[in-house]
């Protein structure tokens, strides 16, 4: 049975709050349900928060998170090593205390990692020269121009590189926290912390930061706004500008100029995002052909499926699924001739 893995995070003075305390939470509920199932007779993880200085300090919510120590004092025996981010980050990359200890420790952990803006940390001390990082969308141009050593991918929800994992904003701690639980203990147990903590979906790191309702922006017109939400609801459908224009009561070429000029695409391109977007999660989740899901999701041939991701996503749907698949491969089926 694998050792107590010890989690440590690093946090400081005006910290985002949700960055410290939803991974944690996920390490935690792992260990809690492991023991309370009978899986271990210990915990699987201990958790530890670690700051400039032991003691209390003050996120930027206003709230006080309590740190167990200071990071400077931390020798040894971590496994995993996280940085959170916030509106403190900038003072953290000059914070003569943090730096060091995070040279030091870096080489002796198992793996390290960085929420949010807390990718800026890592980089400041030197630990990303080269490697493929991801933060908060709204940072990822910053960081690209502050490192450039660094390969910012501004797209996924987590990055792995090696042992070394970034992770986008804020609730994408979750999903990074999820990921390492699911590499250590096994799928089962991170999809149950996912169900306990009630997350919508345990993501792929490959997921968009973005949905395509995020992506665009909602319209101001409540008919176009419900039917932004239809659209999502019924990929499937004739999503022609025709009939979309026949569902708000609008003349085609009105709905076309009013509908670009609300949500910042022309339908078709809303609509294609809309479908490429449920493509991927059901490329991610189900062991269905790319030809059954092309036709779930609109596409109307695989073809033209493939397209769309290459203008959307930049890798073919194979290739997407390969990559980011959460599920196993359903055998395929023998023919009936080949049964016979």
């Amino acid at each position: 049975m694998p050792r107590c893995r010890h989690i440590a995070l690093i946090a400081f003075p005006d910290v985002q709050i949700l960055d410290v305390t939803g991974p944690l939470e996920v390490f935690a509920r792992a260990a809690r349900w492991l023991r309370d199932e009978g899986r271990r007779p210990d915990d699987a993880y201990r958790i530890e928060l670690l700051a400039p200085v032991a003691g209390p300090f003050r996120t930027s919510s206003g709230m006080r998170l309590v740190a167990d120590r200071a990071v400077a004092q931390v020798r040894g025996g971590v496994d995993t090593l996280l940085v959170a981010g916030g509106a403190g980050t900038a003072a953290a990359m000059r914070d003569p205390r943090i730096l060091p200890a995070l040279r030091r420790l870096a080489p002796r952990v198992r793996r390290l990692g960085s929420v949010c803006t807390g990718t800026f940390v890592l980089a400041a001390a030197g630990l990303l020269d080269g490697r493929r990082v991801t933060t908060h969308w709204r940072s990822c141009a910053r960081l690209a121009r502050m490192f450039p050593a660094l390969r910012v991918d501004p797209d996924p929800i987590y990055v792995r590189d090696g042992n070394v994992y970034t992770s986008a904003g804020v609730t994408a701690g979750m999903d990074l926290a999820l990921a390492l639980v699911e590499e250590d203990e096994g799928r089962e147990v991170a999809l149950y912390v996912a169900r306990d903590m009630v997350l919508f979906l345990r993501r792929p790191g490959g997921q968009s930061q973005f949905s395509a309702q995020l992506a665009t922006q909602a319209a101001d017109r409540e008919p176009l706004r419900d039917l932004q939400a239809w659209i999502a609801d019924h990929v499937a459908a004739d999503l022609s500008v025709a009939t979309l224009a026949s569902r708000v009561a609008m003349s085609p070429r009105n709905f076309a100029r009013v509908f670009a000029a609300e949500v910042g695409v022309t339908p078709a391109r809303f609509v294609e995002k809309v479908r490429v977007e449920t493509a991927r999660r059901r490329l991610e989740e189900s062991a269905h052909g790319v030809e059954r899901i092309a036709d779930q999701c609109g596409f109307g041939s695989a073809e033209s499926m493939r397209r769309a991701f290459l203008r959307t996503v930049r890798v073919t749907p194979s290739a997407y699924r390969s990559r980011f698949r959460s599920v196993p491969a359903t055998p395929a089926r023998p023919s009936l001739a080949a049964r016979a």
